[in-house]
């Protein structure tokens, strides 16, 4: 049985409970990450989840995401997913932290402190078919676009992160995507 750290709202860490606990009915507030891989196109990768995930399946998500285990820390477990899930490995930085708690239908919950890294990636992408069923690199403009026309496409810590992406970039006047990675 999957174990993932559980935290109390300031993102102390008050043990480890299982996967499925943590995403029952209104679920356990959790840590994770998401990542957003940016080409030189200044376009961002995003995949599209697998249909083998219990929750969103088929919904348009960030470049990867993943819950933190035991002994993992936000940081560790960022470059193991790309790795996992995108088949590369790519330096990252951490941008910023949000939570969040998103209902999904009545199959259950995320209820998440998730951490955002940001990283820059030009190769090939050779994605993890249990994991992604599809990807593509997009600018954030068509992004935002595409969210606005077909929300229910996309999973919530994607439009969550990408509204908070946007405003501490246009906050801290920041022009590149990848941040001087």
């Amino acid at each position: 049985m999957e174990k993932i750290i559980v935290v109390d709202r300031n993102d102390n860490e008050l043990g480890l409970e299982s996967k499925e606990k943590c995403h029952r009915l209104n679920g356990i507030l959790h840590r994770a990450i998401t990542v957003f891989i940016f080409n030189n196109k200044n376009q961002l990768l995003i995949t599209k989840r697998s249909k083998f995930k219990k929750l969103w399946s088929e919904y348009w998500e960030t470049s990867c995401s993943t819950h933190i285990h035991k002994n993992e820390d936000y940081a560790k477990s960022a470059p193991k997913r790309i790795k996992k899930e995108l088949g590369f490995y790519c330096k990252l930085r951490f941008f910023f932290k949000f939570k969040y708690f998103s209902k999904f239908k009545k199959i259950g919950s995320e209820k998440e402190i998730c951490a955002l890294f940001i990283g820059k990636y030009n190769g090939k992408v050779n994605v993890n078919p249990k994991e992604i069923s599809d990807y593509k690199w997009i600018s954030i403009k068509d992004l935002k676009k595409e969210i606005d026309k077909n929300p229910s496409l996309f999973c919530p810590w994607l439009k969550i992160a990408i509204k908070n992406y946007l405003k501490k970039r246009k906050k801290e006047k920041i022009k590149s995507n990848f941040l001087s990675l």
